[in-house]
């Protein structure tokens, strides 16, 4: 059986950002992650893909210089973003936040940002354990912490310290916490994947010439039902685009109100169409004088299968670890990201830098601790943000993108007008402010260290 000191399951962002950091702390370091196949990619993998687009922001979240990410990742530097209703849309050309990153953004690769961060860590001593999955985790807790992770193949790994890096499927985690919680309670009354988790597809397609906003990311609102489902298009380069979704696992369509009102419902559907539907009905509905097939073919050898790809985004509140057991839970397996911002690698880099940080210190004590200190704000707002739209219906899109228009634009209306979207935006603004104070002093949190037991 091989002996570590720390042993990490899943090699996606999280993974490789924690393994990294603790091989360069002298921890003999090992990453186990079972592998799949991409289009876009030589050899296995972590399947842990999403819409990869990234904030100028969240270059400083994940505790990166710009010059530090190779020009290879970026695929385009993005200008800014549309936020589209039913009726009424928005364009920003600023985050609003203070960043390093020159640019409003920028598409990359995920792919090639996977292997990066894998060849960052194996430079900095990770070994990788591809092509078997992890079977089952036993922690001892006499006279500390060991845990034994088991493989399918049954070539085991001992490891004092464990970090689960499993994205939001969980597969692992799940079995890994429930150890260390009472009987009667589990994980999935938290993270259950079919409730905290949305679905999202997504297509690589080639779009007309004239039709690509080269650095303009588009998001679409109140078109299909279901609380932060979206589509959107994001241009990468040489007029290639993502053109994907994100909507609840499980979604009926007898619970919808009012279906009549999402533009991407049809009257004759019986059930809640399935993602490659709903984007063939955006892309007629906004471009329909396009032959879809034709003007829009499938670019084959990009994602994870033939050009299209599907992957679950987390949508939840995070959870602590048990560190006290010598266990961190980091990005997508812990609920840090999130369907309302288009997923979060972000934050899964970040938290897993800290995590192998400290497990490479021998301090994961500290690890719940530090994640808050650094992406609590980030997480607080998008709860706080997808706390207040849920239930909203097309018209309250609409309304919120004319007013934010208004509010961005007010040299194009009357004082009158000016007045009322005043007025409109304060209530807007206080209500996100009054929910986000809600949250504070780790609030967003919905499993506290103190709720395991040892």
């Amino acid at each position: 059986m091989q002996q570590v000191d720390v042993a990490i399951v899943g090699g996606g962002p999280a993974g490789s950002s924690a393994a990294y950091e603790a091989a360069v702390q002298g921890a003999e370091t090992v990453v186990l992650e079972k592998g799949v196949p991409r289009a876009d990619r030589e050899g296995l993998g972590p399947d842990s893909t999403d819409a990869a687009g990234m904030l100028d922001y969240w270059v400083d979240i994940m505790d990166f210089r710009p010059e530090e990410i190779p020009d290879e990742v970026i695929l385009s530097d993005l200008e800014g973003a549309s936020f589209i209703g039913p009726n009424e849309s928005v364009t920003i050309r600023d985050t609003g936040i203070d960043a390093t990153y020159p640019e409003f953004g920028f598409a990359f690769h995920r792919a090639r940002f996977d292997d990066w961060l894998r060849e960052r860590a194996e430079s900095a001593g990770a070994t990788y354990r591809i092509g078997t999955s992890v079977s089952d985790v036993t922690t001892d807790m006499t006279g500390g912490h060991t845990h034994e992770i088991e493989r399918s193949d049954g070539e085991n790994v001992q490891a004092r310290y464990l970090i689960l890096a499993d994205g939001p499927q969980r597969t692992v985690t799940t079995d890994a916490v429930d150890q260390f919680l009472p009987h009667d309670h589990s994980v999935r009354d938290y993270l259950d994947s079919n409730i905290a988790n949305h679905i999202a597809y997504q297509e690589h397609r080639k779009v007309p010439e004239e039709l690509f906003d080269e650095g303009l990311l588009k998001f679409w609102w109140g078109v299909m039902p279901g609380h932060t489902a979206y589509p959107w298009i994001f241009p990468n380069d040489n007029n290639v685009a993502r053109i994907g979704l994100t909507m609840p696992i499980g979604m009926d369509l007898a619970d919808v109100e009012n279906p009549q009102n999402y533009a991407l419902l049809d009257p004759d559907d019986e059930q809640i169409p399935p993602g490659r539907v709903y984007i063939r009905r955006l892309l007629e509905r906004e471009y329909p004088e396009y032959d879809i097939e034709e003007d829009f073919p499938l670019v084959e050898d990009r994602g994870k299968r033939k050009g299209t790809e599907a992957y679950p985004i987390s949508s939840t509140r995070p959870i602590e670890s048990p560190t006290e057991a010598g266990v961190a839970v980091v990005g997508g397996a812990m609920g840090a990201t999130s369907a309302f911002h288009e997923g979060g690698d972000h934050v899964a880099v970040r938290t897993g830098k800290i995590a192998g940080q400290l497990a490479g210190q021998g301090r994961l004590d500290r690890y719940n601790r530090e994640w808050k200190r650094a992406i609590g704000e980030e997480v607080r707002r998008n709860v706080s943000l997808a706390d207040m739209v849920r239930g909203w219906n097309p018209d309250d899109w609409d309304d919120t993108f004319r007013l934010v228009d208004n509010m961005l634009n007010r040299g194009e209306y009357s004082p009158s007008q000016a007045l009322g979207s005043g007025l409109s935006g304060i209530r807007l603004v206080a209500e996100y402010k009054l929910r986000k104070l809600s949250l504070g002093s780790g609030r967003y949190v919905q499993l506290r260290q103190n709720d395991y037991l040892f």
